[in-house]
């Protein structure tokens, strides 16, 4: 049945945020209490394997400013390239974690183990990497990329490899700023604008 819109005024067009904290993230959103613990606290557990990193960032809008009200979530392999419920998994790593920007800051912390190579069923080998999921004011859809590392083979990444500009694979590299620590930054728009995935 058509609303008789003389009655009600029409709202403005949703995007997936910034109200997506509410339900994703409630204690973040000022809500404690909605559910005991948050999913996706961390990737990891205590006793996980491999090299712990942290990846540091930022997501950029069209017009260079950091924005504060994205929210990302992320999943990944193991230190040796397995996904949880492959035999052998590390079981104390689970790949996923969902996290905000600091809304003071605009900048995110990803503390995970850094992870393996991903053989495919095809035997291909997928270099080490994160996927991403971002959403934010002014996202619709949320937007699919990934993390790859200036320190690890890329050279044959069948994801990467698919990238006809290749100036712009450079947009998935995050940098190594010291031991364990890399740098990823996120640009929705621009001239630097991350590849994003159409998964």
């Amino acid at each position: 049945m058509v609303q008789d819109l003389n009655k009600l005024r029409e709202s403005a067009s949703q995007t997936a945020g910034p109200y997506v904290h509410l339900g994703l993230m409630p204690s973040h959103a000022g809500n404690p209490q909605q559910f005991e613990t948050e999913l996706g606290t961390s990737p990891i557990s205590d006793g996980a394997k491999g090299e712990i990193i942290e990846i540091t960032g930022q997501v950029f809008d069209g017009t260079g400013w950091a924005m504060r009200d994205a929210l990302i979530e992320s999943w990944q392999p193991d230190a040796e390239g397995r996904f949880p419920g492959e035999a052998g998994a590390d079981p104390a790593v689970s790949g996923f974690c969902r996290f905000a920007i600091d809304p003071e800051t605009g900048t995110f912390t990803l503390r995970t183990v850094k992870p393996g190579p991903v053989t495919m069923p095809d035997g291909q080998v997928q270099s080490p990497h994160i996927a991403l999921w971002i959403v934010a004011r002014g996202i619709n859809i949320g937007l699919m990329t990934r993390i790859y590392f200036e320190d690890a083979d890329r050279d044959g990444d069948p994801v990467l490899k698919r990238i006809e500009q290749r100036d712009r694979v450079e947009t998935l590299i995050a940098k190594a700023e010291g031991e364990g620590q890399y740098r990823f930054d996120i640009r929705l728009q621009g001239a630097h604008e991350t590849v994003f995935l159409d998964i």
